[in-house]
């Protein structure tokens, strides 16, 4: 039976039952932290689907809570390397707290049970505790608002790999479905939505997700999660907060429309040690790449705006510096045991791919494949090349100097291309301009005072129907031309033929 009672009703409840405090610790799990309940339909078992919300504010003070640890995580025996893109986290005073095992912190409310929840109000002042968590269960959320107001983490890493200190966790299988809600976030480590653990699926749509602190993604997928994502307005304004992200033990993530947007350094609008898919959103970042992945992972767009603006320098921890390279893709194995190694693969159909500083794409310490069909390619820096494969100085831990080149199959098809090309002495690029593609620009092989490596080189196939006008003297390792190539007066060096 359900007995609906008003906001100074179930103060005074609690009062004749002991206490706040004392009702608090009783139903810690499955109360709203008061200060953010209004009135409320209450039930004596205090069952999570007999909660809901009316509009009558209730002022009473916030809670705490404790930091727990659930389930166990095998340890990899890698110390993490400070990585590029959102993977250079921003560690908590005294550095990094790696743990052993999942922590996720305390939440304000958890619920374990099947239910349908609307208009209400979930908060969380508390330190490492999420506003709300869904455990386990299948829960739908419609027309909800969702506020991490504050609250420390006490571990970067509980944080980005477990959930902790988000504003909405979804763990152990839970089955989430939010709609028509906003979420927001003002916690260091604070993402907006999180769904941890392999069979936990979080569905979005109609979702407005804002977070302000620095590793506080919009959208976060860890463990082998899935997240399904429909007309999302994502903005973030911390460093290391990418907009759709992903981080140790990856997971699926599919998104649909939508408007995602960073203004942090190390906050790509993706980062991705997942398989992440988007089609038909407008992508931005204005302070990093557009996008990065990680080590053996997947980036598909279809039809996507995506725009990147890494600047040059940035402060890490307690020092400023300068980056590696300055680019719009990323694709690295930064070898800090958050992604497996392997071939990565980056792809682009149809939309557009603005490049406000750098180069267009830089690969190193990785193998991936490329695949871009009809994309509209604007690079407006002039220095910079459209696509860079090259080893890195070693300097953040990605892999060895003189042994840390890249690997890269492109494949270009329908599209037009503009702007140099550069592969150094440890690094590989099997290119196919197929048919229906032109590329203007330049093909250099650049020595890498580290080492060189006998597999190195560009490997250059024009197919019937596909054209390169040379724009300056030019080298490649092999050539294989079925199409046409105007030299404009340049040389063309063919290594072996």
């Amino acid at each position: 039976m359900k007995y609906t009672k008003t906001a100074a009703f179930i103060c005074a409840l609690l009062v004749c039952s002991g206490g706040l405090s004392q009702a608090a610790d009783k139903k810690s799990d499955n109360v709203l932290p008061q200060r953010f309940s209004d009135a409320m339909t209450w039930n004596l078992q205090n069952r999570p689907q007999d909660i809901t919300v009316t509009k009558v504010a209730v002022p009473v003070e916030s809670s705490s809570h404790s930091g727990t640890s659930q389930g166990t995580q095998p340890a990899n025996g890698m110390p993490p390397a400070p990585p590029s893109g959102d993977g250079t986290m921003t560690p908590p005073p005294g550095g990094f707290n790696p743990p052993d095992h999942v922590t996720q912190g305390t939440a304000a409310r958890n619920i374990t049970e099947n239910t349908t929840i609307a208009d209400q109000v979930f908060g969380s002042t508390g330190d490492d505790e999420n506003a709300l968590r869904i455990t386990g269960a299948s829960v739908t959320l419609k027309e909800v608002s969702i506020d991490k107001q504050e609250g420390k983490s006490s571990s970067t890493e509980g944080g980005d790999f477990y959930g902790m200190n988000a504003a909405l966790l979804a763990t152990d299988g839970a089955q989430v479905t939010i709609e028509d809600s906003t979420v927001h976030s003002s916690a260091a480590n604070g993402n907006g939505l999180f769904s941890y653990g392999k069979g936990t699926k979080m569905m979005a749509k109609n979702v407005t997700i804002t977070t302000t602190r620095h590793n506080s993604g919009g959208i976060q997928t860890t463990g082998g999660g899935e997240t399904e994502a429909e007309n999302l307005t994502v903005a973030t304004s911390g460093d290391s907060s990418a907009a759709i992200r992903s981080d140790r033990g990856g997971g699926t993530v599919r998104v649909k429309g939508g408007t995602f947007v960073t203004a942090g350094h190390g906050s790509p609008a993706i980062y991705s040690t997942a398989d992440i898919g988007v089609e038909g959103a407008a992508l931005k970042a204005l302070h990093s790449e557009g996008a990065v992945i990680e080590g053996k992972n997947k980036i598909s767009l279809k039809n996507c705006s995506l725009e990147g603006s890494m600047d040059s320098t940035r402060v890490m921890g307690q020092q400023t510096i300068r980056e590696e390279n300055v680019h719009t893709v990323m694709i690295y194995q930064s070898m800090s045991g958050d992604a497996e190694q392997g071939e990565s693969s980056f792809s682009m159909e149809g939309g557009s791919l603005t490049s406000h500083k750098g180069d267009v794409i830089y690969v190193t310490n990785t193998d991936c494949a490329i695949h871009l069909d009809n994309v509209k390619i604007k690079n407006e820096d002039n220095d910079g090349a459209f696509l860079r494969v090259a080893g890195n100085s070693a300097s953040r831990g990605w892999g060895k100097a003189g042994s840390n080149g890249g690997k890269a199959a492109f494949t270009a098809d329908h599209q037009k291309l503009d702007g140099t090309i550069a592969v150094d002495t440890i690094s590989r690029l099997t290119m196919t301009l197929g048919q229906g593609s032109t590329w203007k620009g330049q093909a250099e092989i650049l020595s890498n005072e580290k080492g060189t490596s006998n597999d190195a080189g560009i490997y250059l196939t024009i197919a019937k129907g596909a054209q390169w006008d040379l724009t300056g003297d030019s080298t490649v390792t092999t050539l294989d031309n079925k199409g046409k190539i105007n030299t404009h007066g340049y040389r063309l060096t063919v290594l072996k033929k």
